[in-house]
């Protein structure tokens, strides 16, 4: 099963997250499949960027993003 989950980059209580595609069974920092944007908390409010054609095109081929990726793309409206 793939998923869109976030992996995290950045330091120690500076967080930083990519939003990517990845084999469920791998682990969070793992090797991804494709990287679609990202998402900075650091900021207020957090920073969203997402290429939205590559996301659109994963949620058709049935990739299942997680409870936060979902509300990620809402926010970014996609």
């Amino acid at each position: 099963m793939v998923k869109i989950r976030l992996t995290r980059i950045g330091e120690k209580k500076v967080p930083f997250y990519r939003i990517v595609v990845a084999d469920a069974a791998t682990a969070r920092n793992g090797r991804n499949i494709d990287e679609i944007g990202f998402y900075d908390p650091n900021t207020d409010p957090g920073t969203v960027q997402v290429d939205a054609e590559k996301a659109k095109k994963w949620l058709a081929n049935g990739a299942q993003p997680t409870t936060v990726v979902k509300k990620l793309f809402k926010q970014a409206g996609i």
